[in-house]
């Protein structure tokens, strides 16, 4: 099976510097995302980089948002800042980067809107954490009809267990999981 390129697009999901602070062991994934958009680009796919960015003064973050606060108080995330750049190793100049305010990749932007007008109907994701936006995005994709492919081996949870149960049992239920050289097939036919 052959995904159409016309009608799928490739998320990546948080990969990008400032996490890296957070999570230095999510750098694992780079080798495995960068297959991904490598095959994306070859096969003519949309690629949307989808990350965390806020405007200065942080007016999205609520006082009550506490796993914001922490971004506020650290000063990281404001769009044009370091912290808000797509790690190199996938990123080309000229790629579309749609910021978000919470955990999901639909939180607080155009993305579903940029995704429909453009007739995608298929979503392939990856990025860090499998807990967090991932899970968040699968979730809400699935409920809007798109039809997701889970790339578990550019996902990354620090909890290595979570991650096994989410992308085994949890993801499996309601998406197609495969690897980045799965990917790759999938997206020549």
């Amino acid at each position: 099976m052959k995904l159409d390129p016309k009608k799928t697009a490739v998320l990546s999901l948080d990969v990008q510097e400032g996490l890296f602070g957070f999570h230095p062991a999510a750098k694992s994934i780079l080798p495995n995302a960068a297959l991904v958009i490598d095959a994306a680009r070859k096969g003519g796919f949309s690629i949307y980089h989808v990350g965390i960015g806020f405007e200065p003064g942080y007016p999205e973050i609520s006082a009550t948002n506490k796993r914001f606060m922490t971004v506020k108080e650290k000063g990281l995330f404001i769009k044009g800042s370091e912290s808000t750049n797509v790690d190199a190793s996938i990123f080309k100049p000229g790629d579309m980067v749609i910021y978000k305010h919470r955990v999901g990749a639909f939180a607080g932007n155009a993305l579903q809107m940029i995704l429909r007008s453009r007739g995608i109907e298929n979503l392939v994701l990856f990025g860090i954490s499998t807990s967090g936006i991932v899970l968040s995005t699968v979730r809400l994709a699935s409920d809007l009809d798109f039809q997701c492919y889970v790339v578990k081996d550019a996902c990354f949870d620090p909890d290595p267990e979570v991650h096994k149960v989410l992308t085994e049992k949890v993801f499996a239920a309601q998406t197609i999981v495969c690897t980045a050289k799965e990917f790759q097939i999938l997206s020549q036919g």
